[in-house]
């Protein structure tokens, strides 16, 4: 398995995870933004850039630097484990899914649909955006000129270690889309 370069494939990277990761020269304790490891382009479907500190000792919880270009997003996309995002730079808003709401009303908004089910919140650099477990979400740069840059903090890999990793995208449509196409797979 690669852990670098043209070879590196997240999900070979991730199922070759143990319960006991100790740090040394393969898994440092400082990891550089330059030594963080770039996700290829069509290996995940999240369209943005996203680069894993997959070096660090961690054996609970996975960190990404994630960059969306100006006027772009990430997936709809939702997932069993727990994430935050740091905003580093930039603004924008996110449409996350309420844990009450079940598929019904939509309404269209500026942002190019908004769910009547989904909460529409705004951020800048230095806010904290939490996802909860298996919520439809995506995340909206609202520049036309800057990236936005996130540091990404998810518990995955706690949930990996007891088989329970799950995630699932929808690419770029709105809630509705996304729920419209995955209870049709049932």
């Amino acid at each position: 398995m690669s852990t670098s370069g043209p070879g590196f494939v997240l999900g070979d990277f991730l199922a070759a995870l143990t319960p006991v990761v100790r740090p040394g020269g393969a898994r440092p304790l400082v990891v550089h933004d330059e030594d963080l490891e770039t996700i290829p382009p069509g290996t995940v479907p999240n369209p943005t850039e996203l680069r894993v500190a997959g070096k660090l000792p961690t054996s609970t919880f996975e960190l990404f630097r994630q960059v969306i270009p100006p006027n772009e997003s990430s997936d709809m996309q939702r997932h069993y484990h727990e994430t935050v995002h740091f905003v580093i730079a930039g603004e924008g808003h996110s449409e996350i899914e309420r844990a009450d709401s079940s598929a019904g009303s939509h309404r269209d908004s500026a942002h190019g649909g908004t769910d009547a089910e989904a909460d529409s919140i705004t951020w800048r650099s230095g806010s904290f955006i939490y996802t909860p477990p298996w919520a439809w979400h995506r995340h909206f740069n609202d520049s036309a000129e800057h990236p936005v840059e996130f540091l990404t903090i998810e518990n995955s890999r706690l949930l990996a270690l007891f088989g329970l990793a799950r995630r699932e995208s929808a690419g770029l449509v709105t809630l509705a889309e996304a729920r419209a196409r995955f209870e049709q797979r049932r």
